[in-house]
């Protein structure tokens, strides 16, 4: 019972979540459908944590996607021992990056006074949610090693029959509890997108690879603007 509620149930509950409540949110609160910058508090240190998680999250995302839609390029890759090392100490290393930006996000938010001003329940539970994942699957890529392979092979079944409505959990019971709090991590993610930061996923800005460029115009002398015939000084405003 316990595993058709963790890997049928869980699974059906987190997308029914998001989708509606992604909607609900984009239509209703709009304006909060962003991650509200905390830079502007403190900005050192924020960037020694984001750019480690960030990157580090970027590539391991887009590593299990790539598992999961192309499963059979993935195992043919690891089908060479030396290719199959190479993977995996790779994506060591970046669950390792995403780890230490998170431990740096979580130590600059426990000792700024000025972010524990603006921090919430919901930014607590996304930081616990987010070290439980990351810490998860370092452990699952430590002591159960080869996770591309099996991954490619057993659980990318179960994730299609998910998304296929014909879940299958046999082989995902009796998976390793690493592998299983991962699992579980990773749908609960899903699930509290739209209530927490994760939303801003949504609206991630992709339309500055084909937006116009911006026009800038200093704030020089208002005489010198106005008088000058110079495109570098910008067009005439219309504004006094």
């Amino acid at each position: 019972m316990l595993n058709y509620l963790l890997f049928i149930a869980l699974p059906y509950a987190a997308l029914a979540v998001f989708i509606i409540g992604s909607i609900f949110r984009y239509r209703f609160m709009g304006f909060k459908v962003s991650s509200l910058s905390s830079q502007f508090l403190e900005g050192k240190n924020l960037f020694w944590g984001s750019q480690p998680f960030h990157w580090g999250m970027f590539f391991l995302f887009f590593g299990h996607l790539t598992a999961f839609l192309i499963p059979r390029a993935v195992i043919a890759w690891n089908g060479d021992p030396l290719r199959l090392i190479i993977l995996e100490v790779t994506g060591f290393a970046f669950g390792l990056s995403a780890l230490l930006g998170i431990l740096l996000l979580i130590f600059r938010r426990l000792t700024n006074k000025r972010l524990q001003m603006v921090t919430n329940y919901m930014d607590v539970v996304v930081y616990i949610v987010l070290l439980v994942q990351i810490t998860s699957g370092l452990w699952v890529a430590f002591f159960n090693r080869w996770g591309s392979s099996w991954f490619a092979s057993t659980l990318t079944p179960y994730l299609r029959s998910i998304f296929s409505f014909d879940p299958q959990v046999d082989a995902v019971s009796m998976m390793p509890l690493s592998v299983q709090i991962h699992i579980v991590s990773a749908f609960s993610i899903i699930a509290i997108i739209p209530f927490t930061r994760f939303v801003h996923f949504l609206v991630y800005p992709v339309d500055y690879l084909w937006r116009r460029y911006q026009q800038v115009i200093w704030n020089w002398d208002r005489k010198d603007i106005r008088a000058s015939r110079k495109h570098v000084y910008g067009e005439r405003t219309k504004n006094n």
